[in-house]
This record gives structure tokens, sequence and C-alpha cells, in this order.
């Protein structure tokens, strides 16, 4: 049985919780991380560390915290994350900063936290969970694809610049997953008399009833190991049902505007 040692942020729910307990039953050890255990207080699967990525101070904190009862941090599963929906125009500045506080600058800052002891172990395993939304900017959900991307593209130069250390660093991009994503997101309220009121309650709709006919977050977790156990992991992995993947292979495939089109008979836009 493998010991290594696994740190997943977002631990206590969704894709985290799914992962984490998939991983303990095939002997890792696994720490989550949680905004506030207070919230938690029967949770049992295992150790929740208590981080919220958008302070420094915390994950500092939890992550030492992991270092002097572990003495190594083998994988990271950067998987902490929310939810943002609503037209560009009409989300507030706010907002939309949270988000990329959270989405990515709170993945930057855990990367930036366990490096140290990575290149000291000269060894250590980065999986970001980023989102198939990432390889394309999907109506309404413009900011949430964009930080997303923007995790995809920091984690091509990220293995680069670190090769030379042992550690290895990837991306996740899951489709939809039958998780509390949606009632975590923040959605920009419909406006009565907007422009884009209609469409975009249309699409909310959709979004929904795509996360409740999701797949079983637990899939992730087996693929997550796959990758554990891979000597030299790919840069991007795709998790989700057929056709959510093969989107990415054919925005790549189609010229942008047939593409769009796609995207626009989709979401009946």
């Amino acid at each position: 049985m493998s010991k290594k040692v696994i740190l997943i942020t977002g631990g206590s729910s969704g894709i985290g919780r799914a992962t984490g307990n998939f991983l303990k039953s095939k002997g890792y050890t696994i720490y989550g991380t949680t905004r506030s255990k207070l919230k938690y207080p029967d949770f049992s699967d295992f150790p929740l560390l208590e981080m919220d990525v958008t302070k420094s101070e915390t994950v500092h904190r939890a992550i030492q915290e992991l270092i002097s009862k572990e003495n190594q941090i083998d994988v990271l599963i950067n998987n902490a994350g929310i939810g943002i929906t609503g037209p560009i125009e009409e989300i507030p500045e706010a907002e939309v900063e949270q988000h990329f506080q959270t989405n990515y600058f709170g993945a930057l800052r855990v990367i930036r936290g366990v490096l140290p002891q990575m290149r000291k172990q000269r060894s250590g395993l980065i999986i970001n969970i980023t989102s198939i939304a990432g390889y394309m900017g999907l109506p309404f959900r413009g900011i949430y694809s964009a930080g997303k991307a923007a995790l995809e593209i920091t984690t091509e130069a990220l293995r680069m610049e670190t090769k030379s250390f042992g550690i290895k660093i990837t991306n996740i991009a899951p489709g939809d997953y039958a998780t509390n994503i949606a009632g975590g997101r923040y959605h920009a309220p419909v406006i009565e008399g907007s422009d884009y009121q209609t469409n975009y309650q249309m699409s909310l709709n959709l979004m929904d009833e795509h996360v409740d006919e999701g797949g079983d977050p637990k899939e992730v977790g087996i693929l997550i190991e796959k990758i554990i156990n891979t000597p030299s992991p790919k840069i991007h992995y795709k998790s989700g049902a057929f056709m959510q993947k093969v989107s990415v292979l054919l925005k790549r495939l189609l010229p942008d505007k047939l593409f769009e089109k796609l995207l626009l008979n989709h979401y009946k836009l």
C-alpha cells in the first residue's frame, strides 16, 4: 500500500470529498481542507485542516500543520473553487474579483505554499482541478471559464519551471458531476426587464439540469489515482461525459464560427 501523503483543498464536499474517500480506500494518507471546520463537526472521513485559500496566512498555517504531522507532502490536489454565473456586463465587479481570488489566486497560493517542501523532497505531484469550461468561453459562465483557463495555462508554465526539481504538475478538467457546486456558486440576479433576462434564465436552468444529471464524482478520484501512479503524467486530462470531452477536441478542429454556432444551438441562444 502506498503511504503517500495527499492534501486535497476543498475536501469537505463534492469532488474533493469523493476523491479523498476513494484514495483513502486505496491506502493513501489523506488530509482535506475547509474554510471552517465548525461547519463540519461530524466529518470523520479523513482529517480536515482549516484553510481559506483567499487568505495567505491560513494557507501557510495549514501547510505547516500538515508538514509538522507528516514531514512530507507528496501530492497536492488543488480542488477548492466556486462557481459563478451571469451576463458579464451585469456581474458586480467585486464578485468577479472574489471569484478570481478563490479559483485562480487561491490555487496559486496553495501551489506556492507546497513548492518549498516539494523542492526540499526533490519530488511531488500537483494536480490542478480546472474544468472543461476552461477550454471555451461559455455564455453566462464567461468569468468561470476565464479563471479555469488561466489555471490551465499557468500549469503549463509551472511544469517547465519545476521539472528540474523532480516535481510533476498536471491539470484535470472535469465536466459536469453530481455535486453541490450549483448551490454554492454565485448567481448574478436575473434582472427583471434586462435585455439578458430571458436568455440568462434559460441558460441557468440548463446549467442546473446538467449538474443534476452529472456523473459520480468518484470518477475523478479514479483518474487521480492513475495519474499518481503514472511516471510521466500528461499536461492535460479531461474527465466527464463523452460529449463534454469531445467538445474540447471539436473546439480545436472546427472553424471558430462553426464551433460558436454549436454552442449557441446547445444553449438555445
